[in-house]
């Protein structure tokens, strides 16, 4: 082993003591904040296509409820805005922007626990047909609603600690 390789080997050895000593701990291993959540949220049941994807991705993250104590309120809102337009002023690219404001209430006392909103945006290309461009359009929403749904998560798993205790 040259001298280089135990110097990087040493340096690896100290930073793994020093994540230890910080007090990292993996959310959903053994003592983390996040272990419960497995199946503890309900999120409000879906009425649109945006909706229904954001259920989806969120219960694919979060688990579908099982024995839920918190219930997960959300509202939607998203906007268009061509972001690509030629010189005879035709529009060749949409951007998509999403704001899902969301509320995490638990059962048993109607409390409050977590609140907040998170954005996001997509964009999808309106070129080609009137069945692609359709089809893009869908595709944008059901990203968004992914990317939103992830964000929600990261928020609820990181102030799990707060709450689901």
């Amino acid at each position: 082993m040259s001298s280089s390789d135990r110097r990087l080997f040493l340096a690896s050895l100290l930073a793994l003591g020093t994540l230890g000593a910080c007090g990292f701990r993996p959310v959903y291993g053994p003592g983390g904040a996040a272990r419960g959540l497995t199946g503890a949220i309900r999120v409000e049941a879906p009425e649109t296509r945006n909706e229904y994807e954001l259920v989806k991705r969120l219960e694919e993250r979060l688990g579908r409820p099982e024995a839920a104590r918190f219930t997960l309120g959300y509202r939607i809102e998203t906007r268009e805005e061509a972001s690509g337009i030629t010189a005879s002023a035709e529009t060749t690219r949409k951007q998509l922007f999403g704001t899902l404001t969301f509320t995490l209430t638990e059962d048993a006392t109607g409390q409050v626990v977590q609140s907040g909103s998170v954005t996001s945006f997509v964009s999808y290309s309106q070129q080609g047909t009137t069945v692609a461009t359709a089809s893009s359009a869908q595709d944008a929403h059901k990203r968004l609603m992914v990317a939103l749904a992830d964000l929600v998560t990261t928020r609820l798993i990181a102030g799990a600690s707060d709450w689901a205790g």
